[in-house]
């Protein structure tokens, strides 16, 4: 079991930046797949990056978000990141974070307006 708690969402204008961030309960060392989905408005839940294994593990993104967003994770602060570049009116949703594809997140809501 372990809780999830996202944060560092918000508002940002178009081509601005955000870093999400998930931190666990307790150790994710033995958590060997994570990553980040979201859930524009009226549309269903959808998957923007996973990472397999430690901090150095093989990364993977949706089409939309390669070269712009970055997933990371530090094992020793039980965090998950989300460095998003270049944000687009597009990427507004809530993002989620999960773990071993069972634990969720409450979710954080990122909106790109001007």
């Amino acid at each position: 079991q372990v809780q999830l708690v996202e944060s560092g969402g918000g508002l940002v204008q178009p081509g601005g930046s955000l870093r999400l961030s998930c931190a666990a309960s307790r150790s994710i060392f033995t958590i060997n797949v994570m990553g980040w989905y979201r859930q524009p408005p009226g549309k269903e839940r959808e998957l923007v990056a996973g990472i397999i294994g430690g901090s150095g593990g093989r990364t993977n993104y949706a089409d939309s978000v390669k070269g712009r967003f970055t997933i990371s994770r530090d094992n020793a602060k039980n965090t998950m990141y989300l460095q998003m570049n270049s944000l687009k009116p597009e990427d507004t949703a809530v993002y989620y974070c999960n773990a071993q594809g069972v634990w969720w997140g409450q979710g954080t809501q990122v909106t790109v307006s001007s």
